[in-house]
């Protein structure tokens, strides 16, 4: 990766903290869910001791549940093994203020064993192992993220008091590309934006959505690890500044029965002097390069479906017409295929439509790197791109539920190659959990249909 100049040195953090501007630093790492965990430190103590020798963790924080219950199927943490710890070293190029906490700054962590090997089923472990797989390619990748969320005027304490039922969202109709309805609660998105830019993330812009209360806001694309590590803090700073302005947001990939929040992944290469990759005399106005790494997409995306859609809730967004695929297809600027082609020249890029806002962002850019080195070593040929509704068109469906997605990803030899049996195994893992769960769980939907009637 490129040097970079990070959103805070560490020079500037041990004035800030002399100056008592600063008192406290987070040290925090992305889990299987993509959810920053992690501490914080007083200030002087991160500079004196964290930041040279690290701190430790539980391992188990990536051998839980979504409810932080720990659970059993994981080779690498368990009873049996006594639950120790690994240590978190900071990434100091992720030093940033975080604005809407004061007098705190933060930084994202790489996780190692003991004897200071990494942990390979990290996240950011993950993707950093195909990063270097590109770059022995002599590429980069850079990527954007486009996070869709639904705000909600009720706090979280109510929301969940309330069992997530009868929340009054921020509009109440749709208003996508409003104007007007944006501004009813743009200073809920101003504040975000605001305190994002402060925290070295580069804004782009904000837009109303489809479902009530729906919005998004845009970030400009950066290389692929500091775009993964910003969407996090994006994620859980925008849940933090609703939370103390009274409101709430959910990222959930479907909330209800209307139109799921989307996050969707662009991704271009680049050589390492920054000169684009994917545009050239080819049909299309693609490289040869970009066909074939965009071919390895459409071969893996099945297989890799899992690491695009992790939970059960992430399936409920595949219906046709919903603007979320369902088809295994490309296509130039369309809108109703799983992957789909924008941009001219160096700005020449694709767009994978799976992910939901739910996803974790280090395993899905991971997943597109290595589908297209896939497709780049096997120089697979690209079919024909979708010219119509995809929806309508006869091509292979993306898996429907998780319980498919995880057998596909457990079966694949593409994805054992790719990452290995060790973190093969491990997310197949985290699927079962999350299946088991969800099989003892009596629903609302079952409650409703059945208390009186059956």
């Amino acid at each position: 990766m490129a040097d970079r100049t990070p959103p805070l040195g560490v020079e500037e953090l041990h004035a800030l903290v002399a100056a008592g501007d600063i008192d406290t630093v987070v040290l925090a790492f992305p889990d299987m869910q993509g959810r920053l965990q992690g501490k914080r430190f007083a200030a002087r103590f991160f500079l004196d001791e964290v930041l040279a020798h690290g701190t430790e963790g539980c391992n188990y924080l990536l051998a839980v549940d979504a409810d932080m219950n720990t659970v059993d199927g994981y080779a690498m943490s368990s009873w049996d093994r006594g639950y120790g710890d690994f240590a978190l070293h900071a990434d100091m190029a992720t030093l940033r203020r975080l604005p809407w906490n004061e007098g705190t700054a933060m930084a994202v962590a790489d996780l190692a064993w003991e004897d200071g090997s990494p942990v390979l089923a990290a996240p950011r472990q993950i993707l950093r192992r195909q990063l270097e797989r590109l770059a022995g390619h002599g590429y980069t990748a850079q990527a954007g993220t486009e996070l869709e969320f639904i705000v909600f005027r009720d706090t979280y304490e109510h929301a969940w008091d309330a069992n997530y039922r009868g929340l009054t969202p921020a509009n109440q109709y749709n208003v996508d590309y409003s104007v007007l309805g944006t501004g009813r609660v743009e200073p809920l998105l101003r504040r975000i934006r605001n305190e994002m830019a402060s925290a070295g993330l580069t804004v782009e812009s904000a837009k109303g959505e489809c479902n009530p209360g729906q919005h998004e806001i845009a970030f400009r694309y950066d290389e692929a690890l500091v775009t993964c590590d910003q969407h996090a803090v994006y994620k859980t700073g925008a849940k933090e500044i609703a939370a103390q302005e009274g409101m709430s947001l959910t990222f959930m990939a479907k909330y209800n029965e209307r139109e799921g929040n989307s996050c969707h992944i662009h991704l271009s290469l680049a050589r390492k002097t920054g000169e684009s990759v994917m545009a050239g005399g080819h049909k299309g106005g693609m490289s040869k390069v970009m066909r074939h790494f965009l071919a390895g997409q459409l071969v893996a995306l099945r297989e890799f479906s899992l690491l695009y859609a992790p939970h059960i809730n992430s399936y409920k967004r595949f219906q046709p017409g919903s603007f979320a695929p369902t088809a295994v297809a490309w296509g130039h600027d369309n809108r109703t295929c799983a992957l789909r082609v924008v941009g001219h020249g160096r700005s020449l890029r694709f767009e994978n439509r799976l992910p939901g806002g739910d996803v974790n962002p280090y395993l899905a850019v991971a997943g597109m790197v290595a589908a297209g080195l896939h497709g780049v070593e096997q120089r697979l040929e690209l079919p024909e791109p979708c010219p119509g509704n995809a929806y309508a068109a006869d091509y292979e469906h993306v898996p429907t539920t998780l319980r498919e997605a995880a057998e596909l990803w457990e079966n694949s030899t593409l994805a054992k190659e790719a990452f290995g049996d060790e973190v093969v195994a491990h997310y197949r893992n985290m699927a079962r959990v999350e299946l088991d769960a969800f099989d003892a769980a009596v629903t609302d939907w079952e409650l409703r249909r059945s208390f009186e009637r059956m």
